[in-house]
């Protein structure tokens, strides 16, 4: 095993690694911006570095900092959590020329999935499904204009360097196109220092699938199921579950297998995520991207399949065979994950703020992964994202009823926060059904 571990991020995620990682004998180092000296992952590290000013560019996006807070600390391996560096095929690069093991996917695998394109055409001669969409950017608004008269309106415009949900949007004509074309390039050349653009096929009715998948050091791609994660506002998440309630059996095996193929297309090693988004009139399902890291909502996978994802990355990092036998996954009972963000718990708009009370909900079934406790800032410079609360049963009935005792008892002053929202989504017939869409939201406003 790997003896010790840089975690070069912030927050729940950092918080998170560390625990596995000191569970495991670990030696865990944090760094941190100054912003953050005082949250719970710089204090839980055995050693913590300063690596910058608030300004995510300063400090958890500044290789350099990052890099040498390793070397002065003797950090044997990188591990990125997800966002920041995590996907960024030459910091992967860079910590491996140096030296230290990367605690994610080959540099490689991250650069093909990289560009959503270059994805797409991927997939499809792996033999995955991808809906129907432009193979090269359009290279202009004439270029564009022209794939959506092919492909058929409405479309989604999309970044081609992005993920996340980000860069996106939706035109259901050419007039809206034009403007939507603009939007996106401009958003796409500014975030991402690539403003190419991709037009695919948009379903306004749909479900967004994605399938866990683990790239062992043996080489074997092994899939721990799928999670549901059709809750979103601005194509954000806001509610994963697991197993998915629109996923029958026959269906699933489909999901696995393509997802298996997609990572095998390029030599996956460690945890990544195969995105989906399914059509409930059709059962067909189309892949969207695959996020080459550890994604936000493992805890469902984790709670089903009884496993650590942290430590399977680590122990495939360090070319450890898995702690389960990859021929007998199965899953048991069922689990959801809420995303606590300091945000308007209507409008979904940031409000961060200095935490008051900050009371954990506790009891069967429930786990509460936090970045934060009371007396904490959550500051405007990073995510909203302060706790994300997960709680399983042996059915979704159980599970729901588990996760409204748990919101009721999260006690959480200060920011704003979307705790009532969860209240009123657990009550709502729609979600309830398990027959539900991407635009749930909508049609609770």
């Amino acid at each position: 095993m790997i003896e010790s571990l840089l975690v070069a991020n912030r927050g729940e995620i950092a918080r998170r690694i560390i625990r596995t990682a000191k569970r495991l004998g670990v030696r865990a180092i944090a760094v941190h911006s100054e912003a953050d000296a005082g949250l719970p992952f710089v204090t839980e590290a055995d050693e913590a570095v300063c690596v910058g000013p608030a300004n995510p560019a300063q400090s958890y996006r500044n290789v350099e900092a990052i890099l040498a807070a390793a070397k002065s600390t003797g950090a044997q391996a990188i591990h990125p959590g997800y966002g920041f560096l995590s996907e960024n095929a030459d910091f992967a690069r860079t910590v491996t020329s140096s030296g230290l093991i990367w605690v994610g996917p080959g540099a490689d695998a991250i650069t093909a999935m990289g560009d959503k394109i270059n994805a797409r055409n991927l997939m499809a001669a792996a033999g995955v499904p991808v809906a129907p969409g432009t193979t090269d950017p359009a290279a202009d608004l004439d270029a564009a204009v022209a794939a959506a008269a092919e492909i058929g309106y409405p479309v989604m415009v999309k970044a081609a360097a992005g993920g996340g949900g980000m860069g996106m949007g939706v035109a259901t004509d050419e007039v809206a196109l034009r403007t939507e074309y603009d939007k996106v390039r401009t958003f796409a050349e500014r975030m991402f220092g690539d403003g190419s653009v991709l037009i695919e096929r948009y379903f306004p009715r749909v479900r967004h699938v994605e399938v866990q998948i683990l790239g062992l050091a043996d080489g074997r791609v092994v899939a721990l199921g799928e999670r549901e994660c059709s809750v979103q506002r601005r194509n954000q998440k806001l509610v994963e579950e697991s197993p998915s309630p629109a996923v029958s059996p026959e269906l699933r095996a489909r999901f696995l297998a393509a997802a298996v193929r997609a990572g095998e297309a390029v030599g996956y090693r460690n945890a990544g995520t195969v995105e989906c988004l399914l059509d409930p009139a059709t059962g067909e399902f189309f892949f969207l991207e695959m996020n080459t890291r550890l994604q936000v909502e493992h805890p469902v996978t984790e709670l089903v399949y009884g496993v650590d994802l942290v430590e399977e990355q680590l122990r495939v990092a360090a070319g450890l065979a898995p702690t389960f036998d990859p021929d007998a996954l199965a899953p048991r009972g069922h689990a959801i994950e809420l995303r606590i963000n300091a945000e308007d718990p209507k409008r979904f708009l940031p409000g961060p703020g200095t935490i008051s009370a900050w009371t954990e909900p506790t009891g069967p079934g429930v786990r509460v992964d936090s970045g934060y406790v009371a007396g904490n800032t959550v500051t405007p410079f990073y995510d909203s994202l302060m706790a994300k609360l997960i709680v399983s049963g042996k059915d979704r009935a159980e599970a729901v009823e588990r996760a409204r005792a748990a919101v009721a008892a999260f006690e959480l002053t200060g920011p704003k926060c979307n705790l009532p929202f969860f209240a009123e989504l657990l009550e709502n017939a729609e979600f309830l059904s398990g027959d539900y869409d991407t635009s749930i939201i909508s049609r609770m406003r």
